[in-house]
């Protein structure tokens, strides 16, 4: 789902070693040409499974395997920062990051201020309601609903879109696990939340008491992400990366160990 710019709000830093990475990366590649001169800092949400979340103290989840993975073929080297995702642009733009790998979705509105990476994951939002509410079944029946939504998310921004054309009401949290107990409590009609997020947390938790509601209300591509002019050599090496792990079938891998198919 994710997430539109808000005001800077950067309430965690976290750095930590990953699987094969050292507390700041990896060292160079025997197959890469590329010289870094520096450690960069790399934000994610840390909160987004399965595309990053924390588990028995490390961070782990597709994002997090993917720039271990990519960093370790390129040769560049990193520290993880986990934030609040609304805080992240705030953070690019004032340089106390280097780039994003946050279940960020690439949009027009974004690619103002930040320069993103080839698509690494196709995604989509989806409408989430109570498990058993079988009077809301598509979009059509947004009418007159109340929406809980997170800020700064692209949910968010479907729900401001479109509220006053439903003559639904909108009620903001900062965290998905608010925004989904207030469907669950029956104080909200519809959540919205990314497509594979969705389906994940539905499929490890049997007792959510949610339900997806239709098709995907949209769909969009995640992109790696950094400051519009700034830092283009990272950029340029996460698509060269994500092009060998493709190549070699180490994405398939990646998205399979979380997202069964």
């Amino acid at each position: 789902m994710k997430k539109m710019i808000l005001k800077v709000l950067i309430i965690a830093t976290v750095t930590m070693g990953l699987a094969g990475c050292g507390s700041a990366g990896t060292s160079k590649s025997k197959d890469s040409n590329k010289k870094f001169t520096k450690t960069y800092v790399i934000s994610t949400d840390a909160t987004y499974a399965p595309f990053e979340y924390e588990k028995d103290g490390k961070y782990i989840g597709i994002d997090i395997d993917l720039l271990a993975s990519i960093a370790k073929l390129e040769g560049f080297k990193y520290e993880l920062k986990a934030m609040d995702f609304k805080g992240i642009i705030p953070a690019l733009q004032a340089n106390q990051i280097d780039a994003a790998i946050a279940g960020m979705g690439i949009t027009d509105v974004r690619k103002k201020v930040l320069d993103m990476s080839d698509g690494y994951f196709e995604s989509g939002l989806s409408a989430v309601g109570k498990k058993g509410n079988d009077k809301i079944k598509s979009e059509a029946d947004f009418k007159g609903k109340i929406f809980a939504v997170k800020k700064g998310t692209l949910g968010a921004k479907y729900a401001e879109d479109n509220k006053d054309k439903l003559g639904a009401s909108v009620k903001y949290f900062n965290d998905t696990a608010s925004m989904m107990q207030e469907v669950k409590n029956g104080n909200a009609d519809v959540t919205f939340e990314d497509y594979p997020v969705i389906a994940y947390m539905i499929s490890v938790d049997p007792n959510s008491n949610l339900q997806i509601i239709g098709n995907k209300l949209t769909t969009q591509n995640y992109g790696f992400a950094v400051k519009k002019g700034s830092n283009t050599e990272l950029i340029t090496a996460f698509n060269d990366g994500l092009k060998k792990l493709k190549a070699n079938g180490e994405y398939d891998k990646i998205v399979q160990k979380y997202i069964k198919k």
